[in-house]
């Protein structure tokens, strides 16, 4: 895989401070803040922008950006709601987008925005290494306030090729068409720790594979290198041709040049809301209606 390959997915604060202080940074590069928490953690992602947040950039809120008629967790907008939401925050086609999240793990919610834009067509996305929690300790600066984009026309269509549905998934289960790694935590994954959503117990889809997305990060909170997510893969015995995924898995494999991986929109939520009891693997409750 060549260096430019992995550039496109990830870029450094530093690489991000040059940049921004170029005189065409501002319609070359449109920085998003796509700070998501659960609800648990009882942080207000858009009150802590106001506070602080990159010089420039502005807020993409996950909760807007999606389907708000379903009754799962930020299912997909139409591609008429992402471009209109998007172009809002000054992105157009032209842009080079770079998210980045608050999160205390450097990266939390920003790789589900990366894999937004990729699915509707925008390719030129990239994750920023290490996130906020990263650019502080490094000394770079810092802005507070309301972000104030100057709307602009953005174009998108959804590529079906990276979105797995309820169906394909249910589908999977016998005919093994693809992998499908949880990035949920081992406890999550196994059915032993609560769940963030009341009403939505802990387990896991029959014949889905569990890496946690804090496995593809270093302690500092910045993406491991392509050998080492490699390895990863290797250890749980993923096959990078054919999974379907969370989108930390998606970074990941994409970092080890296999831009191609789906992802099931729906999580699970929406598999645990439509699963009948045998489909919900457990140690814990799982599912008994």
């Amino acid at each position: 895989m060549s260096q430019q390959f992995l550039y496109r997915a990830l870029v450094s604060a530093k690489w991000l401070s040059e940049t921004i202080k170029s005189p065409q940074a501002e319609q070359a590069v449109k920085i998003l803040d796509a700070s998501w928490y659960l609800p648990k953690m009882k942080r207000d992602p858009r009150h802590e922008f106001e506070e602080r947040h990159i010089p420039g950039a502005a807020f993409f809120d996950i909760d807007q950006c999606s389907d708000r008629t379903s009754p799962y967790d930020h299912m997909l907008p139409t591609a008429d709601e992402f471009m209109e939401y998007v172009g809002k925050l000054g992105v157009g086609n032209d842009s080079h987008v770079v998210v980045y999240d608050a999160s205390d793990q450097g990266l939390f919610s920003a790789p589900r925005v990366w894999w937004m834009f990729r699915a509707f067509g925008h390719h030129a996305v990239s994750l920023l290494d290490g996130g906020l929690k990263n650019w502080q300790l490094e000394g770079y600066p810092l802005s507070s306030g309301k972000s104030r984009a100057v709307p602009v026309e953005f174009h998108a269509s959804l590529d079906t090729s990276l979105v797995k549905t309820h169906e394909d998934i249910n589908e999977n289960i016998e005919s093994h068409a693809f992998q499908l790694v949880d990035a949920r935590s081992a406890g999550r994954f196994r059915g032993t720790e609560a769940e963030p959503r009341e009403g939505i117990e802990p387990g896991h889809i029959p014949g889905s594979v569990n890496i946690p997305f804090l496995d593809f990060l270093t302690e500092a909170g910045f993406e491991k290198t392509p050998q080492a997510i490699r390895s990863l893969f290797q250890e749980k015995k993923v096959d990078l041709s054919k999974p379907g995924t969370a989108c930390h898995v998606a970074l990941g494999a994409y970092l080890c040049g296999k831009p191609e991986v789906a992802i099931y929109d729906g999580a699970w939520v929406e598999w645990y809301m439509r699963a009948r009891p045998g489909e919900v693997i457990s140690e814990g409750k799982g599912k008994t209606l």
